[in-house]
């Protein structure tokens, strides 16, 4: 009888590991995992962990590794049958009724697995023969040693286009089309899919030869790809396989991390430099699927690919796929490698603790991502910034957790600030204080205007708008969800505002009746309603309707997010017009002053709205 991956995968999960063995061994929690004494081989001090998160246990002693079906058949004795069909019982699921047609593609791939092995081997005795010379002479310029050859089975697939079919001979030809070995085109004679070139196997998880990739030996065949892997088979899915996974899951156990390079021969490179913990996905970019097989061996694999442009567009194709499968505590960590290097230059060159210094301090996704964005495009226009902010606010909407994604807008959002707009630092500088050449410290040679304009536009309006906003919020608390990006960047102008959106942020539920008391539990108040006369906006009006102050509410956050930005414009910009002269320093400071009253008279006429607003509800009051 043939049962799905999908059902065995659905059963393992549905079965807590640690609860099954637990049954006949006494585990101990240590951490995410448990400890045990082996049960396997006798020992004195506990070298086997149970881990559910990723479904296996692991004896570091014995070896002993495996999931709950494994348990039940190693430990239990039973036959792989009962043991589906007594976890099932235990899961509530029933088992499939046989299919004929499931048991036939199980026996195809089975034998599809036999003929994969017989072409390693051939590849594997070619490789030592004669005709192997070209590939072994590239091997000796690698530095791999016979270990290394051996361990990871290198061979050669020589040039004949029916070499391959010569020596599986006693495997028909529709079987070797479909393992990948031999391409079929019509009204021609098939041929073998890999010639002339250095030959390595791809495995499954159980180590298993279920594909090939092939490296091209001769420089002069420039229309050739230089590296050919096998296509996609009954036992071969690129985008759901990572190259050296059974060899790096066990060693990362050990580590507690995994490194993803971008090809396999980086990997050998690796391994043969005493780093095990290598894999690498087959010619495309990480996979969703191939996210989920790392993120089952470690919380946080790391990313190490080449420090090339290329390299560095394959390290943000898998940034952008994780976003939306992120979840907590797993994530991705980036390497980035000297500019044109791969992992096995930079061995060669520093050696094997340069690469290890790198492992141990990778970026983090969040630092990837800003640093990408930020040195993507140049940022010398406000339009240039502003799409600097709507490209990492892309990357957050992606994000399907709402606790990560609203961290990491919060993060983003304050960096995006602290990039935009800077601290203004003065030009001038103090010299000594020598005689008649003395000159006065900074404040007194700033130019006057610019120095007005400071004193003016500090606190007065800026800070009654603040806390208008801050008391629309406590009295319209749903409208921080819709405004919580903006208020990000203002958070500052008023206590409030950044407690309530650490509120929103938090996922409490923002309710005017309870908003006042959270408030002063924090030692904040919200504005008694006779302070409300005094502030410029008419959704402060008792009889404010919800559709009037939400259209009020966005145009007052919209003028806070604004005004610092403005004032700072136009006081640099008044400061260079006073140094200069200039027609085009002159341009600027009226264009931005031209700005600035428009924004005064946008607020005067809230304020009077407001007021019109107030003189109809009385009006209606004494008509009543």
């Amino acid at each position: 009888m043939s049962l799905s991956p999908a059902f065995l995968d659905e059963l393992r999960a549905r079965v807590t590991l640690s609860g099954v063995i637990g049954r006949t061994t006494r585990l101990v929690k240590a951490g995410h995992e448990f400890k045990a004494c082996c049960p396997f081989h006798n020992e004195k001090s506990p070298s086997f962990t149970v881990n559910d998160a990723k479904g296996f246990y692991h004896c570091f002693g014995c070896g002993a590794h495996g999931d709950v079906i494994r348990w039940m058949t190693d430990q239990r004795g039973l036959s792989f049958m009962d043991a589906v069909k007594e976890l099932a019982s235990e899961a509530g699921m029933e088992v499939p009724a046989p299919d004929p047609r499931a048991a036939r593609e199980a026996e195809k791939r089975d034998t599809l697995h036999d003929v994969l092995k017989a072409a390693q081997d051939w590849f594997v005795e070619r490789l030592a023969s004669d005709e192997g010379a070209k590939a072994r002479a590239y091997l000796a310029t690698r530095g791999f040693d016979a270990h290394t050859l051996q361990r990871f089975g290198f061979g050669y697939a020589p040039e004949g286009r029916q070499a391959l079919k010569a020596a599986l001979a006693r495997y028909p030809e529709e079987m070797l089309t479909e393992a990948g070995l031999r391409i079929l085109v019509d009204d021609k004679e098939p041929y073998d899919r890999f010639r002339g070139r250095l030959m390595l196997p791809i495995e499954d998880a159980r180590g298993r030869v279920i594909a090939f990739g092939g490296r091209i030996l001769d420089a002069e065949k420039k229309d050739a790809p230089k590296y050919l892997n096998s296509p996609d088979t009954p036992l071969f899915d690129k985008g759901r396989t990572l190259y050296n996974l059974h060899r790096a899951g066990p060693a990362s156990r050990q580590s507690g991390r995994i490194v993803v390079v971008e090809g396999y021969m980086d990997v050998i490179a690796l391994a043969a430099a005493g780093i095990a913990d290598a894999v690498a996905p087959l010619g495309t970019a990480l996979t969703e699927r191939q996210i989920e097989l790392l993120w089952r061996l470690v919380e946080a694999p790391i990313l190490c690919f080449d420090g090339d442009a290329a390299g560095q567009r394959a390290a943000m194709r898998a940034a952008t796929r994780a976003l939306p499968l992120l979840r907590p505590a797993h994530t991705l960590r980036i390497v980035q490698l000297p500019s044109g290097l791969d992992p096995d230059d930079l061995i060669k060159r520093e050696g094997v603790q340069a690469l290890e210094r790198l492992l141990a301090a990778p970026k983090s996704l969040l630092d990837t991502l800003w640093e990408h964005e930020r040195d993507a495009h140049p940022l010398e226009s406000p339009e240039d910034k502003a799409g600097l902010k709507a490209r990492v606010m892309a990357h957050v909407d992606s994000i399907a957790d709402r606790d990560i994604q609203s961290l990491y807008r919060r993060d983003l959002l304050e960096r995006f600030s602290d990039f935009a707009f800077p601290p203004r630092q003065s030009k001038w500088q103090p010299k000594p204080r020598t005689g008649r050449n003395f000159i006065p410290p900074p404040e007194q040679t700033t130019p006057e205007s610019a120095r007005r304009l400071r004193k003016n536009q500090a606190g007065g309006s800026r800070d009654a708008l603040a806390t208008a906003v801050a008391a629309g919020l406590i009295r319209w608390p749903k409208e921080v969800a819709r405004h919580a990006e903006a208020l990000a960047q203002v958070a500052g102008s008023d206590p409030r505002i950044e407690a309530l959106l650490d509120l929103f942020d938090s996922g409490q539920q923002l309710e005017s009746s309870k908003v006042a008391t959270i408030l002063a539990e924090r030692g904040l108040r919200a504005p008694a309603p006779e302070e409300y006369a005094s502030l410029p906006l008419g959704y402060l009006l008792a009889d404010a309707t919800p559709s009037f102050a939400s259209d009020e509410l966005a145009q007052a956050v919209g003028l806070l997010v604004e005004r610092p930005a403005l004032d700072a414009a136009l006081i640099e910009a008044t400061a260079r017009f006073e140094r200069e002269l200039t027609d085009g320093a002159y341009a600027e400071q009226q264009r931005l002053l031209k700005r600035k009253l428009e924004f005064d008279s946008r607020l005067r006429q809230m304020a009077s709205a407001k007021a019109a607003q107030a003189d109809a509800s009385a009006s209606k009051t004494t008509a009543g």
